[in-house]
């Protein structure tokens, strides 16, 4: 079990999401907040591995415009050296990483513009990942998408257009319930089509279910992992105090995350903790989960 957060240290003094707006852009302001990004997330690394957080999340924002037509600079070139490096030392240190496209990348659109994006937007996670090096146990995680107004046939939009991807996004690509739409009932149904493997969050699920119960779930959902993908990804949180239903929490409440700890111990999976004050909350998640057994401490060492 590896523990972490999504995207921002909101301790160090940088961001790896830096960006700019699209009627400022040139080449040279694109290569130079690239060579920043890139940068802040190499000490946003060694951050986690000073404290144990071994999985992370790397923002969809390291290259800006990086989908986007105006973009004309061969960044995977540019930056080849450097995302090497990244990648020599994410597996050095035995970390577990994860991407995750906006809510506006769509693989179900009814709509051939927002899917032509969306697969743009796809390709350019793929090629992060790709670049360090990274095997298929990093990956990319995606919302099935939209109803438009009929479920079923959305499913099946979204089972054809996954199989007809690109093997180099097909081999990253999980999916995760919502708290609307798809739920981890549904998430699993595509998975006996399609194959894809299923990440589990906790929050949606309570959120929104069929009646399952946490167990249960997780017991359907490892089966959608196979040695190639890595250990079932768990995402984490509470909902908010006073939030709108399906708002994340402003930071983790260690007794609950005990007792999920507790309720699911025979399950083996990495939890990415959706809270709001990230590395606090996964700082205060890793000093409780010390003395569980699934625990690792780094290096592949519990």
């Amino acid at each position: 079990m590896k523990i972490g957060y999504p995207c921002l240290n909101r301790t160090l003094s940088c961001s790896s999401a830096r960006t700019f707006r699209l009627r400022s852009y040139s080449e040279e302001r694109l290569v130079s907040t690239v060579k920043n990004n890139l940068e802040c997330l190499t000490n946003i690394l060694k951050y986690n591995k000073d404290h144990t957080i071994l999985f992370f999340r790397i923002t969809s924002d390291l290259v800006p415009f990086a989908s986007h037509p105006v973009n004309k600079v061969p960044w995977q070139r540019h930056f080849r050296d450097t995302f090497a490096r990244i990648g020599r030392y994410i597996k050095k240190h035995d970390m577990r990483i994860s991407m995750h496209p906006d809510q506006f990348t769509l693989l179900n659109s009814v709509d051939r513009s927002v899917l032509r994006r969306s697969l743009k937007e796809l390709k350019y996670h793929a090629e992060i990942l790709d670049l360090m090096q990274l095997d298929t146990t990093a990956k990319i995680q995606l919302h099935v998408g939209g109803v438009y107004g009929d479920k079923t046939a959305s499913m099946k939009r979204f089972a054809l257009r996954y199989l007809r991807l690109e093997p180099t996004i097909r081999r990253r690509l999980v999916i995760e319930n919502d708290h609307r739409n798809y739920s981890i009932a549904d998430c699993i149904s595509l998975s006996r089509t399609t194959g894809i493997p299923v990440v589990f969050d906790v929050f949606h699920h309570r959120v929104y279910n069929n009646g399952e119960g946490i167990n249960p779930s997780l017991n359907h959902v490892c089966k959608t992992w196979h040695k190639r993908d890595g250990l079932l990804m768990v995402d984490y949180s509470l909902q908010k105090r006073s939030g709108i239903t399906g708002q994340h929490a402003e930071s983790i409440n260690i007794n609950n995350f005990r007792k999920f700890l507790q309720s699911t111990k025979s399950y083996d999976f990495d939890i990415m903790l959706e809270i709001k004050n990230k590395e606090q909350s996964a700082l205060q998640a890793i000093r409780c989960a010390r003395t569980d057994q699934r625990f690792v401490r780094g290096n592949g060492h519990v």
